[in-house]
């Protein structure tokens, strides 16, 4: 027995964002955005038709800190009355930050408290969202929870709930181009773990493995000649669907061992998440060879009947975009490595992952990723 369930409405399309006004609808808004170019000059267009927002919320940083969401939260408090909807304009850090507001309503403490004791949900808020994701990556415009970092202790929370899902995600492929390459290879990185992370998953489905074959496919095949060609409307728009598809298969999953992984990684050293979730993806590859079912032939169908020689080519394609595969290529120190295993696979997200540690220890051996 499985189950798929995605509420989001979806609206795909190259000059889309045109239709925003439409989706406000005439209600109170909040905008959630960055401050540089473009997102000026489009914050310009959508008040223009919308008219103004009730508040803009443009400090997002990379990776939404709980102190920093703590200050933002307050400013929904100063608001005559709690906006009908928040609009997200941005990567997904923006829509993350937009779902803890949403939660918060004024009041972040409550989100804090929720995310520390895994009590109080009641207290929460719903503020509804539309999503307007400006690159192909995190997937955020489709699932129900938030990344939260506490970076002064060295930690990462999940706000998870159902009542986050936006009510639209509006995917606008114009909107990324003129990303810049490192930007473009992080995102769509990120991307291709959570499609291959909600295969090797015990949450995994059919229907959630069809998005994830989609998704990956499609990246293997068009990331490097979008990178070779930035500003080309075609693959912008290959690569957004299919950061879309790898949204909808992990939404149903979440993620597992590679991003409980990357989690310290990303906090300790300062590898940017994309890279930091991606350059352990040839190991585990090869660390699940042989789990069977739908599972292992959806990663056939990725990448070949040869699972062994699809781990090498995928170890290629990351080599070729520059992506190191050892801990050492992103300076993390060898004697941090078992550490970092260890609490990885003892994490919620690494008690997803259908593999075993000892599977991926003999693999990380072998392909001499801590060496």
């Amino acid at each position: 027995m499985w189950t798929y369930q995605n509420p989001v409405k979806i609206v795909f399309g190259s000059g889309q964002f045109s239709a925003l006004p439409e989706m406000i609808a005439g209600r109170s808004y909040v905008l959630v955005t960055y401050p540089d170019s473009p997102f000026g000059e489009l914050t310009d267009q959508l008040t223009a038709k919308a008219g103004l927002p009730e508040l803009i919320i443009n400090d997002i940083a990379p990776n939404p800190d709980t102190r920093l969401l703590a200050e933002q939260s307050a400013r929904f408090a100063g608001l005559d009355k709690m906006p009908d909807v928040i609009v997200a304009l941005g990567g997904g850090s923006v829509i993350d930050s937009a779902k803890v507001f949403a939660a918060a309503a004024g009041d972040f403490s409550k989100v804090l408290h929720f995310l520390q004791t895994k009590t109080g949900e009641e207290a929460l808020s719903a503020i509804p969202i539309i999503a307007v994701p400006t690159t192909a990556g995190t997937g955020s415009e489709v699932t129900c929870w938030a990344t939260v970092w506490d970076e002064e202790n060295s930690r990462k929370f999940s706000l998870a709930r159902e009542e986050l899902y936006p009510e639209t995600a509006l995917i606008d492929p114009a909107l990324m181009l003129g990303k810049p390459y490192g930007l473009t290879l992080a995102t769509a990185l990120d991307a291709l773990s959570h499609s291959i992370e909600s295969i090797w998953n015990v949450n995994a489905n059919p229907v959630s493995a069809r998005h994830a074959v989609a998704a990956a496919t499609a990246i293997v095949r068009d990331l490097p000649k979008l990178l070779g060609d930035l500003s080309n409307l075609e693959l912008r728009s290959s690569i957004a669907e299919a950061s879309l598809n790898a949204g909808l298969a992990f939404s149903n999953t979440k993620t597992a061992i590679a991003h409980n992984i990357s989690y310290p990684i990303t906090l300790g050293w300062g590898v940017q998440h994309g890279i930091a979730c991606s350059f352990t993806l040839p190991t585990i590859l090869q660390s699940v060879i042989g789990i069977g079912g739908f599972r292992e032939d959806s990663l056939k169908d990725i990448f070949g009947d040869d699972l062994t020689k699809g781990a090498d080519n995928l170890a290629n394609f990351l080599t070729q975009l520059g992506v190191g595969l050892r801990f050492a290529d992103h300076k993390i120190p060898t004697e941090s490595f078992g550490a970092i295993v260890d609490e990885a696979f003892a994490g919620e997200r690494g008690k997803n992952f259908i593999g075993s540690k000892e599977s991926f220890l003999e693999a990380a051996n072998q392909r001499g990723i801590i060496q």
